[in-house]
C-alpha cells in the first residue's frame, strides 16, 4: 500500500477540465505530444520551439503541423500567446538538452550563464519571468531529463531551478521513473518534474507489470532485411568522431 502524504489532506488534486494548449520548448520530434495523443487527451499543438531544422521537419511529419525552426533565445513570453486561461489549460514542456549533464555527454554542467547547451534551461526562467509580469503563467509545467540532473555536480543548479519555480507560485513534484516499470521493454531511467501553478497535490502513476520483450517491437524480417538496419560499430564510431569534430554531437 502506498504511504499517504500530509499533502494528500492539505492540497486538493489538480484536475484538467479544459482543452489543453500544448507549448513545447526544445520540442524535438514531439514525444510529449505523442504521449498526450496516446492518452487520448483533448489538446492542440499550440506552440513549438525547436532550433534544429531536421527535428522540426520530423515534428511536422509526425504530427501533421507546419511549424518553423525557432531559437529559444529569441522567444519572448508574449510569443507563447497565453490567454483565456479560464477556458484553456496551458501545458508547457521544457525538456532541455541533456548534452552537458549526461554522463554520456560532455558533463560541462548546467550553471546559469555558463553558455553550455544544458544552460538553455535558464532561458525558460527568463520566459517565465516575462509571463509572470503579465499574469499569464501556464498552469502546468513538465520537464523530463536524465537523472544526472540531480547528481552531485548538478544538484545545486537543479535546486536553484526548483526554488525559482516555487518563488513564482508553482508546487513541483519530482520522481525518477524507469520505462521498464511502465510496460516498455527498455531500461530507461529519467527524472520528471511536474509543476502546478497554485497549491495542488499530484501523484505520479503507479508502476505496472512488464509483459513485453524487445522482440515484440520488431517486424517480421528476413535476416537479409534485418541487416539493412544494422550499423557496424566501426562505422558508427567514425560518424560520432566526425560529428564531435564539427560540434554537431548533441
Amino acid at each position: 500500500m502506498e504511504q499517504a502524504s500530509i499533502f494528500d489532506y492539505l492540497r486538493k488534486p489538480y484536475e484538467i477540465n479544459n482543452k489543453i494548449r500544448l507549448i513545447e520548448l526544445f520540442a524535438g520530434y514531439g514525444s510529449q505530444a505523442m504521449a498526450l495523443r496516446n492518452l487520448g487527451a483533448d489538446f492542440e499543438h499550440y506552440r513549438v520551439v525547436e532550433f534544429d531544422k531536421y527535428a522540426t521537419d520530423s515534428y511536422n511529419a509526425v504530427h501533421g503541423t507546419h511549424f518553423e525552426p525557432t531559437d529559444v533565445n529569441n522567444v519572448k513570453g508574449e510569443d507563447l500567446g497565453i490567454e483565456d486561461k479560464e477556458h484553456f489549460t496551458y501545458l508547457l514542456t521544457y525538456s532541455f538538452p541533456c548534452t552537458d549533464i549526461s554522463i554520456a555527454g560532455r558533463m560541462a554542467g548546467m550553471a546559469e550563464d555558463s553558455g553550455t547547451r544544458s544552460s538553455l534551461l535558464w532561458q525558460v526562467k527568463r520566459i517565465l519571468e516575462e509571463l509572470k509580469e503579465t499574469d499569464s503563467l501556464p498552469q502546468i509545467l513538465l520537464m523530463e531529463n536524465v537523472t544526472a540532473i540531480h547528481s552531485e555536480k548538478n544538484r545545486p543548479h537543479f535546486a536553484k531551478w526548483l526554488d525559482f519555480l516555487n518563488n513564482i507560485g508553482y508546487v513541483s513534484y519530482q520522481a525518477d521513473l524507469n520505462a521498464a516499470d511502465f510496460g516498455v521493454a527498455q531500461h530507461r531511467e529519467r527524472t520528471f518534474v511536474l509543476s502546478i501553478l497554485g497549491d495542488y497535490n499530484y501523484k505520479f502513476p503507479t508502476t505496472m507489470d512488464l509483459n513485453k520483450c524487445i522482440e515484440d517491437y520488431f517486424e517480421d524480417l528476413t535476416e537479409e532485411q534485418a541487416l539493412q538496419y544494422v550499423v557496424k560499430s566501426e562505422k558508427a564510431l567514425e560518424l560520432l568522431v566526425e560529428l564531435d569534430e564539427k560540434d554537431e554531437l548533441y
